[in-house]
C-alpha cells in the first residue's frame, strides 16, 4: 500500500511539470456535514463511485486561495436567491443565506483572480445540505474574459454533449461537503468558469463556495 501511495504521489508530481521545489500536499478544508431533507432518487449513467476521495494534489509551499474576495460575474446576471459575491466569500457553509442559486438552464459562474496566476487546483461547492448531482459541470481557465479564445478545459462530466462544448470523460459526482477538488495542472490564467446545467432534484443551479489555489 505504501510503494502504490508514494507511486501515486510521483505520478501526480510529473502532471506539475516543470519544477523541483519542495512540495506538499494540498490541503482542502472541508465544512462539517449537514444532511436534511428527504433523499431523491439519483440516476444518472456516468456517476462515480460513492465516497470516492479526492484527489491528492501537489503544490508548492506558498499556494493560496486566491479567489477568496475576488469579484464573479454569471450569466444568470439577477440571482434568484443570494448574491454572487457568496462564491467567493469563504463561506463553504450550505444552508439557506450562505449559497447563491441561480436560473435554470445552462449558466455560468466566472471568478477574476485580478491578474494572471499560477494555478494547481480548483474546489468546488454547489451544495450540500442534501445528496444531489449536478449536471454538466464543466471548468475553464483563460486569460480572456470573454472565453473566446485560448480556453483550456480541466473538468467537463457532460457525457452526451447537452451544454454544447463538447462531451467531457469526467464522472458526474454526488454533492457532498467535500466538494469537488479539480487538480489545473498548474496552469497560467487569470479567469476561471464554472458551467452547471441543473441537478437530479430541480432545474437550478446553486454554489456555496468556490476556491482557486495558486500563487
Amino acid at each position: 500500500m505504501k510503494k502504490l501511495i508514494s507511486t501515486l504521489l510521483t505520478l501526480l508530481w510529473i502532471a506539475i511539470p516543470g519544477s523541483a521545489e519542495d512540495v506538499a500536499p494540498l490541503e482542502v478544508e472541508f465544512p462539517p456535514p449537514f444532511l436534511i431533507g428527504t433523499p431523491v432518487p439519483i440516476r444518472v449513467p456516468h456517476l462515480e463511485a460513492p465516497n470516492t476521495p479526492p484527489p491528492q494534489v501537489l503544490v508548492p509551499a506558498d499556494v493560496t486561495n486566491l479567489a477568496v474576495g475576488k469579484e464573479v460575474t454569471s450569466s444568470s446576471e439577477f440571482p434568484i436567491i443570494g448574491e454572487l459575491e457568496f462564491v467567493t466569500d469563504g463561506d463553504k457553509n450550505s444552508e439557506e443565506g450562505y449559497f447563491v442559486e441561480l436560473d435554470p438552464g445552462l449558466h455560468w459562474v466566472q471568478i477574476d483572480l485580478g491578474k494572471e496566476a499560477e494555478l494547481y487546483a480548483a474546489a468546488v461547492w454547489h451544495f450540500h445540505t442534501q445528496k444531489r448531482v449536478y449536471h454538466d459541470v464543466i471548468v475553464q481557465v483563460s486569460n480572456d474574459p470573454d472565453f473566446a479564445e485560448n480556453v483550456t478545459t480541466h473538468f467537463n462530466n457532460d457525457h452526451d454533449d447537452s451544454a454544447g462544448l463538447g462531451r467531457g470523460p469526467d464522472k458526474a459526482y454526488l454533492e457532498t461537503n467535500q466538494g469537488k477538488v479539480i487538480p489545473l495542472g498548474k496552469t497560467t490564467a487569470r479567469y476561471v468558469r464554472l458551467y452547471s446545467q441543473g441537478n437530479t432534484t430541480d432545474a437550478l443551479n446553486h454554489y456555496v463556495e468556490v476556491e482557486v489555489f495558486g500563487r
